[in-house]
């Protein structure tokens, strides 16, 4: 996932932000879906990774996968309709896969205020926490994401109107990391194949429709 670098803009500057990100993530992630079985994950805060692979810039997206509507993560997601007819799960997807992006993308570059509406509470004080070390120590991150070649439902569950959707992503990163004189200490320029459990939630019953990430861990 990618790095931070504190907040270098005005305060009118980041609230006209926050709130376009708010209303872009409502447009793709503000329908549902059901699943069962909530992940009780620790919150992973994005880390360069280990590995090579070769890859290039994937244009055309990620393979999207739905659960088996009949199976018991399939049936959550229906009750989830149920309570909100809004929610579908393939637009559900695809606004998770554009959420995977902006947050990788935000973390890297240090930008808490559009991290900030896309996480719930822990999860951003976990981001913060790892941002502001890497600020005190002068490092800076460096990450790109060169392809998703998968984003995937794999647990969901519902607790009244409360809904929790596991996503699986596989994407295919180049992640380094440098000191304040700008010599890499960690990390490579080789792409990196790199797997993660993200959980969304979100109180189907409130006005509000962002999907917040509320934990996030290697799968």
């Amino acid at each position: 996932m990618q790095a931070a670098g504190g907040f270098p803009i005005d305060l009118v500057l980041f609230a006209m932000i926050a709130a376009f990100l708010v209303l872009r993530l409502r447009s793709i992630l503000g329908k549902r879906t059901g699943f069962e079985g909530a992940p009780a994950a620790p919150v992973r805060v994005p880390q360069p990774a280990s590995g090579i692979a070769d890859a290039k810039a994937d244009p055309a997206g990620a393979a999207r996968k739905l659960p088996d509507p009949s199976g018991p993560v399939g049936r959550t997601m229906a009750a989830m309709r149920g309570i909100d007819r809004r929610f579908e799960p393939a637009q559900f997807l695809a606004g998770a896969e554009h959420a995977f992006r902006m947050i990788v993308d935000a973390f890297a570059a240090g930008d808490r205020a559009r991290l900030r509406p896309l996480l719930g509470d822990a999860t951003y004080q976990a981001f913060d926490s790892v941002i502001a070390a890497r600020e005190a120590a002068g490092e800076t991150q460096r990450t790109e994401i060169r392809g998703i070649d998968e984003v995937s439902v794999t647990d969901a569950s519902l607790s009244g109107t409360q809904a929790a959707i596991t996503v699986r992503f596989v994407s295919r990163q180049v992640n380094i990391s440098s000191d304040k004189a700008g010599q890499p200490i960690s990390g490579t320029d080789a792409v990196t194949e790199i797997s993660d459990l993200w959980a969304f939630e979100r109180d189907l019953a409130g006005t509000d429709l962002t999907w917040r990430l509320t934990a996030a861990r290697s799968a």
